[in-house]
C-alpha cells in the first residue's frame, strides 16, 4: 500500500512541476491567462499531493487501532503508545545533594 500511495503523491508532484515550468517555459508565449491558469491549477495540485500520499491503506494499521497480530509490531506500538515501557537497563541515577549540604556521616 505504501508503494501505491507513493506513487499517486509523485504523479501528482510531477504533474505540478510539468504544469508550473511549461506555463513560463513556452505557454506564456501564446497566452499570459493561459499560463496563469496553469500556475493556479499547479498551486492547487501539492495540498491534494499531500492527502493521497497521507492517506490509510485497507491494510495500513492506524495510531488508534489496537492489535494487529503481529507481536514485533504490537510491541513497537505499546511502547509509542506509552503503554508497556522498555526494561531498564541500568539503576536509576541518584542527583547529589544540593550545594552547602553534605551527607551525614557514618559513625
Amino acid at each position: 500500500m505504501y508503494t501505491r500511495r507513493r506513487r499517486g503523491y509523485f504523479l501528482l508532484m510531477g504533474g505540478c512541476l510539468v504544469l508550473f515550468v511549461s506555463a513560463w517555459s513556452f505557454v506564456r508565449f501564446w497566452s499570459i491567462p493561459a499560463a496563469v491558469a496553469m500556475c493556479v491549477v499547479a498551486m492547487v495540485i501539492p495540498p491534494i499531493a499531500a492527502v493521497v500520499g497521507n492517506r490509510r491503506g485497507p491494510d495500513d494499521r492506524w495510531w488508534d487501532e489496537e492489535r494487529t497480530g503481529d507481536p514485533e509490531s504490537d510491541e513497537w506500538w505499546d511502547e509509542l503508545d506509552g503503554r508497556k515501557r522498555p526494561p531498564r537497563t541500568s539503576p536509576p541515577r541518584t542527583s547529589p545533594p544540593p550545594s552547602g549540604q553534605h551527607r551525614p556521616r557514618d559513625p
